[in-house]
Protein backbone atom coordinates (compact mmCIF):
# COMPACT_ATOMS: atom_id res chain seq x y z
CA UNK A 1 0.00 0.00 0.00
CA UNK A 2 2.93 2.41 0.17
CA UNK A 3 6.02 3.53 -1.72
CA UNK A 4 9.52 3.91 0.08
CA UNK A 5 9.72 5.67 2.82
CA UNK A 6 11.60 9.04 1.69
CA UNK A 7 13.90 10.12 5.36
CA UNK A 8 11.40 12.11 7.73
CA UNK A 9 10.87 12.67 11.19
CA UNK A 10 14.14 11.42 12.56
CA UNK A 11 15.59 11.77 9.42
CA UNK A 12 14.21 14.69 8.26
CA UNK A 13 16.08 16.56 11.54
CA UNK A 14 19.49 15.45 10.86
CA UNK A 15 19.18 15.81 6.89
CA UNK A 16 18.94 19.57 7.91
CA UNK A 17 21.82 19.56 9.58
CA UNK A 18 24.26 17.64 7.22
CA UNK A 19 25.56 20.17 4.36
CA UNK A 20 27.34 17.57 2.31
CA UNK A 21 26.74 14.22 0.78
CA UNK A 22 28.45 11.06 2.24
CA UNK A 23 31.22 9.50 1.85
CA UNK A 24 29.98 5.77 1.14
CA UNK A 25 31.41 2.14 1.52
CA UNK A 26 30.11 -1.13 0.48
CA UNK A 27 31.84 -4.09 2.19
CA UNK A 28 30.52 -7.17 0.49
CA UNK A 29 29.79 -5.62 -3.11
CA UNK A 30 29.93 -8.62 -5.22
CA UNK A 31 27.24 -10.68 -3.18
CA UNK A 32 23.69 -10.86 -3.73
CA UNK A 33 23.09 -8.31 -1.40
CA UNK A 34 26.06 -5.74 -2.19
CA UNK A 35 24.28 -5.66 -5.68
CA UNK A 36 21.06 -5.23 -4.01
CA UNK A 37 22.64 -2.13 -1.74
CA UNK A 38 23.53 -0.69 -5.59
CA UNK A 39 20.20 -1.42 -6.98
CA UNK A 40 19.02 0.58 -4.11
CA UNK A 41 21.24 3.52 -3.67
CA UNK A 42 20.40 4.39 -7.48
CA UNK A 43 16.94 3.87 -7.06
CA UNK A 44 16.53 6.20 -3.59
CA UNK A 45 18.34 8.27 -4.84
CA UNK A 46 20.58 8.24 -1.68
CA UNK A 47 22.95 10.77 -1.64
CA UNK A 48 26.76 9.93 -2.23
CA UNK A 49 30.50 11.54 -1.92
CA UNK A 50 32.92 9.15 -2.52
CA UNK A 51 31.83 5.59 -3.26
CA UNK A 52 34.31 2.81 -1.93
CA UNK A 53 33.61 -0.46 -3.16
CA UNK A 54 34.95 -3.68 -1.14
CA UNK A 55 35.46 -7.26 -1.11
CA UNK A 56 37.75 -10.36 -0.40
CA UNK A 57 41.22 -10.77 -2.48
CA UNK A 58 39.63 -12.90 -4.81
CA UNK A 59 37.23 -9.86 -6.02
CA UNK A 60 39.60 -7.29 -5.88
CA UNK A 61 40.58 -5.83 -9.10
CA UNK A 62 36.59 -6.36 -10.78
CA UNK A 63 34.66 -3.63 -12.38
CA UNK A 64 31.07 -2.67 -11.63
CA UNK A 65 28.93 0.30 -13.30
CA UNK A 66 27.46 2.29 -10.86
CA UNK A 67 25.13 5.42 -12.05
CA UNK A 68 27.17 5.84 -15.27
CA UNK A 69 30.95 5.34 -13.72
CA UNK A 70 33.22 2.41 -13.58
CA UNK A 71 34.71 1.28 -10.30
CA UNK A 72 37.69 -0.86 -9.16
CA UNK A 73 36.56 -3.30 -6.42
CA UNK A 74 39.18 -3.06 -3.97
CA UNK A 75 40.11 -5.69 -1.63
CA UNK A 76 38.68 -4.85 2.47
CA UNK A 77 41.28 -4.42 5.02
CA UNK A 78 41.14 -2.49 7.92
CA UNK A 79 42.71 0.22 5.96
CA UNK A 80 40.07 0.84 3.76
CA UNK A 81 37.72 3.33 5.74
CA UNK A 82 39.64 6.79 5.77
CA UNK A 83 37.20 9.10 5.02
CA UNK A 84 34.41 6.97 4.77
CA UNK A 85 31.16 8.50 6.77
CA UNK A 86 28.88 5.40 6.06
CA UNK A 87 30.03 1.47 5.70
CA UNK A 88 27.33 -0.97 4.80
CA UNK A 89 28.22 -4.06 5.16
CA UNK A 90 27.06 -7.52 4.30
CA UNK A 91 30.27 -9.45 3.87
CA UNK A 92 29.64 -11.87 6.44
CA UNK A 93 29.73 -12.22 10.10
CA UNK A 94 33.43 -12.72 10.62
CA UNK A 95 34.44 -10.36 8.34
CA UNK A 96 31.88 -8.11 9.88
CA UNK A 97 33.61 -9.00 13.33
CA UNK A 98 37.10 -7.92 11.98
CA UNK A 99 36.76 -5.45 9.92
CA UNK A 100 33.27 -3.69 11.25
CA UNK A 101 35.10 -1.90 14.50
CA UNK A 102 38.06 -1.16 12.58
CA UNK A 103 35.65 0.92 9.82
CA UNK A 104 34.05 2.61 13.09
CA UNK A 105 37.30 3.38 14.77
CA UNK A 106 38.06 5.15 11.67
CA UNK A 107 35.01 7.37 11.51
CA UNK A 108 32.67 5.40 9.66
CA UNK A 109 29.12 4.59 10.86
CA UNK A 110 28.42 0.90 10.28
CA UNK A 111 24.84 -0.50 9.27
CA UNK A 112 25.87 -4.22 9.40
CA UNK A 113 23.59 -6.82 7.59
CA UNK A 114 25.39 -9.99 9.60
CA UNK A 115 24.13 -11.51 12.93
CA UNK A 116 28.27 -10.40 14.28
CA UNK A 117 26.55 -7.64 16.14
CA UNK A 118 22.88 -8.20 16.79
CA UNK A 119 23.02 -9.45 20.09
CA UNK A 120 25.49 -7.02 21.37
CA UNK A 121 24.71 -4.62 24.45
CA UNK A 122 24.35 -0.70 23.04
CA UNK A 123 24.31 -1.83 19.52
CA UNK A 124 21.01 -0.69 18.19
CA UNK A 125 18.69 -3.43 16.46
CA UNK A 126 16.83 -1.49 14.33
CA UNK A 127 13.98 -2.06 11.73
CA UNK A 128 13.14 1.65 10.47
CA UNK A 129 9.01 1.28 10.61
CA UNK A 130 8.95 0.10 14.16
CA UNK A 131 11.88 1.55 16.22
CA UNK A 132 13.65 4.29 14.13
CA UNK A 133 14.40 6.35 17.69
CA UNK A 134 17.37 3.45 18.45
CA UNK A 135 19.36 5.48 16.43
CA UNK A 136 18.83 8.40 18.12
CA UNK A 137 21.93 10.50 18.85
CA UNK A 138 24.28 8.43 16.17
CA UNK A 139 25.57 10.94 13.66
CA UNK A 140 26.90 9.75 10.14
CA UNK A 141 30.97 9.71 10.02
CA UNK A 142 31.13 9.89 13.61
CA UNK A 143 31.63 6.17 14.01
CA UNK A 144 29.10 3.78 15.79
CA UNK A 145 27.82 0.50 14.95
CA UNK A 146 24.30 -0.35 13.98
CA UNK A 147 22.79 -3.83 13.00
CA UNK A 148 19.95 -4.56 10.36
CA UNK A 149 18.03 -7.76 11.76
CA UNK A 150 17.58 -11.61 10.90
CA UNK A 151 15.83 -11.68 7.58
CA UNK A 152 12.68 -12.90 9.09
CA UNK A 153 12.88 -11.04 12.13
CA UNK A 154 12.36 -8.34 9.91
CA UNK A 155 9.81 -9.60 7.54
CA UNK A 156 7.74 -10.60 10.52
CA UNK A 157 7.91 -7.48 12.98
CA UNK A 158 6.59 -5.59 9.45
CA UNK A 159 3.68 -7.61 9.26
CA UNK A 160 2.73 -7.99 13.34
CA UNK A 161 3.91 -4.46 14.61
CA UNK A 162 1.14 -2.84 13.69
CA UNK A 163 -1.16 -5.17 15.75
CA UNK A 164 1.45 -5.04 18.16
CA UNK A 165 1.12 -1.49 19.03
CA UNK A 166 -2.27 -1.38 19.19
CA UNK A 167 -3.41 -4.25 20.94
CA UNK A 168 -0.29 -5.74 22.83
CA UNK A 169 1.43 -9.23 21.60
CA UNK A 170 1.43 -12.03 24.27
CA UNK A 171 2.34 -14.57 22.33
CA UNK A 172 3.41 -15.12 18.72
CA UNK A 173 4.14 -18.84 16.90
CA UNK A 174 5.82 -18.58 13.70
CA UNK A 175 6.80 -20.89 10.80
CA UNK A 176 9.07 -19.42 8.39
CA UNK A 177 9.19 -20.79 4.69
CA UNK A 178 11.98 -19.89 3.40
CA UNK A 179 14.25 -19.30 0.04
CA UNK A 180 17.49 -19.80 -1.40
CA UNK A 181 17.87 -16.22 -1.66
CA UNK A 182 18.63 -16.18 2.31
CA UNK A 183 21.62 -18.13 2.08
CA UNK A 184 22.94 -16.36 -0.97
CA UNK A 185 23.81 -16.56 -4.51
CA UNK A 186 25.77 -19.49 -4.47
CA UNK A 187 22.58 -21.16 -2.87
CA UNK A 188 20.03 -19.73 -5.87
CA UNK A 189 22.26 -21.00 -7.97
CA UNK A 190 22.61 -24.46 -7.00
CA UNK A 191 18.68 -24.63 -6.83
CA UNK A 192 18.47 -23.24 -10.38
CA UNK A 193 20.66 -25.86 -11.21
CA UNK A 194 19.54 -28.97 -9.30
CA UNK A 195 15.85 -27.95 -11.23
CA UNK A 196 17.87 -28.66 -14.43
CA UNK A 197 19.59 -31.64 -13.02
CA UNK A 198 16.31 -33.47 -11.62
CA UNK A 199 13.84 -32.57 -15.07
CA UNK A 200 17.18 -34.22 -16.88
CA UNK A 201 17.47 -36.81 -14.52
CA UNK A 202 20.72 -36.53 -14.01
CA UNK A 203 22.71 -36.24 -10.51
CA UNK A 204 21.56 -33.65 -8.49
CA UNK A 205 24.54 -30.89 -7.62
CA UNK A 206 24.71 -30.95 -4.29
CA UNK A 207 27.75 -28.50 -3.29
CA UNK A 208 25.55 -25.82 -0.58
CA UNK A 209 23.05 -27.85 1.17
CA UNK A 210 23.59 -31.46 2.35
CA UNK A 211 20.08 -32.38 0.95
CA UNK A 212 18.70 -32.15 -2.70
CA UNK A 213 16.76 -28.66 -3.18
CA UNK A 214 15.04 -29.26 -5.60
CA UNK A 215 11.28 -29.96 -5.18
CA UNK A 216 11.93 -30.25 -1.36
CA UNK A 217 12.15 -28.93 1.67
CA UNK A 218 14.35 -29.17 4.62
CA UNK A 219 14.68 -28.09 8.47
CA UNK A 220 16.82 -24.08 7.88
CA UNK A 221 20.57 -25.13 7.54
CA UNK A 222 21.64 -22.85 10.53
CA UNK A 223 23.78 -24.88 13.63
CA UNK A 224 20.91 -26.94 15.73
CA UNK A 225 21.36 -25.86 19.11
CA UNK A 226 21.31 -28.16 22.53
CA UNK A 227 17.29 -27.37 22.89
CA UNK A 228 16.34 -28.83 19.59
CA UNK A 229 15.45 -24.63 18.43
CA UNK A 230 18.41 -24.02 15.53
CA UNK A 231 20.15 -20.60 15.04
CA UNK A 232 17.60 -19.12 13.29
CA UNK A 233 14.89 -19.82 15.24
CA UNK A 234 16.47 -18.25 18.03
CA UNK A 235 17.65 -15.19 16.37
CA UNK A 236 13.52 -14.45 15.61
CA UNK A 237 13.00 -15.12 19.30
CA UNK A 238 15.80 -12.80 20.50
CA UNK A 239 16.10 -10.26 18.49
CA UNK A 240 12.28 -9.29 18.15
CA UNK A 241 12.46 -9.01 22.05
CA UNK A 242 15.31 -6.51 21.47
CA UNK A 243 13.55 -4.53 18.63
CA UNK A 244 10.50 -4.45 20.72
CA UNK A 245 12.43 -3.35 23.87
CA UNK A 246 11.17 -6.08 25.88
CA UNK A 247 12.92 -7.90 29.47
CA UNK A 248 11.94 -9.49 32.04
CA UNK A 249 8.70 -10.79 32.67
CA UNK A 250 7.48 -8.49 30.05
CA UNK A 251 8.50 -10.44 26.95
CA UNK A 252 6.12 -11.64 24.49
CA UNK A 253 6.63 -15.12 24.13
CA UNK A 254 8.16 -15.79 21.03
CA UNK A 255 8.26 -19.21 19.36
CA UNK A 256 9.59 -20.13 15.53
CA UNK A 257 9.95 -23.02 13.19
CA UNK A 258 12.03 -22.20 10.34
CA UNK A 259 12.21 -24.25 7.11
CA UNK A 260 13.79 -23.75 3.75
CA UNK A 261 11.75 -24.08 0.49
CA UNK A 262 12.45 -24.45 -3.17
CA UNK A 263 11.67 -20.74 -3.91
CA UNK A 264 14.12 -18.24 -5.77
CA UNK A 265 13.68 -15.54 -3.86
CA UNK A 266 11.30 -14.14 -0.96
CA UNK A 267 10.29 -15.59 2.59
CA UNK A 268 6.95 -16.55 3.90
CA UNK A 269 5.84 -16.67 7.32
CA UNK A 270 2.49 -18.21 9.04
CA UNK A 271 2.29 -16.28 12.32
CA UNK A 272 -0.18 -16.86 14.68
CA UNK A 273 -1.08 -14.40 17.56
CA UNK A 274 -2.18 -14.15 20.85
CA UNK A 275 -3.38 -10.55 22.15
CA UNK A 276 -3.22 -9.15 25.38
CA UNK A 277 -6.46 -7.17 23.91
CA UNK A 278 -9.38 -8.73 21.70
CA UNK A 279 -8.77 -7.84 18.38
CA UNK A 280 -11.54 -8.33 15.35
CA UNK A 281 -10.38 -9.22 12.18
CA UNK A 282 -11.94 -5.68 10.74
CA UNK A 283 -9.60 -4.10 12.86
CA UNK A 284 -6.66 -6.13 12.00
CA UNK A 285 -6.95 -5.40 8.58
CA UNK A 286 -7.79 -1.60 9.09
CA UNK A 287 -4.03 -1.73 11.26
CA UNK A 288 -2.19 -3.47 8.35
CA UNK A 289 -3.39 -1.34 5.54
CA UNK A 290 -2.41 1.41 7.50
CA UNK A 291 0.88 0.04 8.41
CA UNK A 292 3.89 1.75 6.04
CA UNK A 293 5.95 -0.65 4.31
CA UNK A 294 2.78 -3.54 4.00
CA UNK A 295 0.41 -4.24 1.45
CA UNK A 296 -2.75 -6.39 2.01
CA UNK A 297 -3.60 -9.19 -0.19
CA UNK A 298 -6.54 -10.32 1.51
CA UNK A 299 -9.00 -11.97 -0.84
CA UNK A 300 -10.84 -14.77 0.77
CA UNK A 301 -13.64 -15.29 -2.28
CA UNK A 302 -10.85 -15.92 -4.75
CA UNK A 303 -8.33 -17.89 -2.35
CA UNK A 304 -6.05 -15.03 -3.00
CA UNK A 305 -3.46 -14.49 -0.46
CA UNK A 306 0.38 -13.15 -1.03
CA UNK A 307 3.09 -15.43 -2.88
CA UNK A 308 6.47 -14.93 -2.97
CA UNK A 309 6.20 -13.99 -6.44
CA UNK A 310 4.36 -11.28 -5.56
CA UNK A 311 6.98 -10.01 -2.75
CA UNK A 312 9.98 -10.95 -5.24
CA UNK A 313 11.60 -7.46 -5.97
CA UNK A 314 9.04 -5.51 -4.19
CA UNK A 315 9.79 -3.23 -1.27
CA UNK A 316 6.45 -3.83 0.69
CA UNK A 317 5.74 -6.67 2.91
CA UNK A 318 2.60 -8.19 1.90
CA UNK A 319 0.32 -9.69 4.19
CA UNK A 320 -2.74 -12.09 4.09
CA UNK A 321 -4.94 -14.82 5.56
CA UNK A 322 -6.07 -12.55 8.14
CA UNK A 323 -8.61 -14.52 10.47
CA UNK A 324 -9.77 -15.22 13.84
CA UNK A 325 -7.65 -18.22 15.85
CA UNK A 326 -10.74 -20.28 16.66
CA UNK A 327 -9.27 -22.23 18.57
CA UNK A 328 -8.76 -19.66 21.76
CA UNK A 329 -11.07 -17.34 23.22
CA UNK A 330 -12.50 -15.11 20.66
CA UNK A 331 -11.47 -11.47 20.33
CA UNK A 332 -7.87 -12.56 21.23
CA UNK A 333 -6.39 -14.29 18.34
CA UNK A 334 -5.44 -13.89 15.55
CA UNK A 335 -3.54 -15.70 12.24
CA UNK A 336 -1.75 -13.91 9.40
CA UNK A 337 0.72 -15.41 6.12
CA UNK A 338 3.18 -12.84 5.06
CA UNK A 339 5.49 -13.01 2.13
CA UNK A 340 8.66 -10.30 1.92
CA UNK A 341 11.34 -10.04 -0.68
CA UNK A 342 14.59 -11.46 1.77
CA UNK A 343 17.54 -9.68 -0.27
CA UNK A 344 15.26 -6.10 -0.71
CA UNK A 345 13.50 -5.50 2.99
CA UNK A 346 15.19 -8.90 4.71
CA UNK A 347 18.32 -7.29 4.16
CA UNK A 348 19.44 -4.74 1.87
CA UNK A 349 16.56 -2.59 1.61
CA UNK A 350 16.14 -2.16 5.41
CA UNK A 351 19.72 -1.40 6.07
CA UNK A 352 19.37 1.72 3.42
CA UNK A 353 16.61 2.77 5.27
CA UNK A 354 18.48 2.96 8.79
CA UNK A 355 21.17 4.85 6.80
CA UNK A 356 18.33 7.34 5.26
CA UNK A 357 17.48 7.94 8.89
CA UNK A 358 20.43 9.09 9.83
CA UNK A 359 20.97 11.71 6.95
Amino acid sequence: MSSPAQPSGLAGQAASARTSAPNVAIAGVTGAVGQEFLTLLADRNFPIGDLKMLASSRSAGKTIDFKGKTYTVEELTEDSFEGVDLALFSAGGSQSKKFGPAASAAGATVVDNSSAFRMTDGVPLVVPEVNPEAVKGIELGKGGIIANPNCSTIIMLMAVNPLHQAKGVKRMVVSTYQAASGAGAAAMAELEQQTRDVLAGDPVTMDIFPFQYAFNLFSHNSPMQENGYNQEELKMVHETHKIWGQSGENKSAVTATCVRVPVMRAHAESINLTFDQPVTEEEAIALIEQAPGVSLINDRANNRFPTPLDASDKDDVFVGRVRRDISQPEGVGLDLFCCGDQIRKGAALNAIQIAELLL
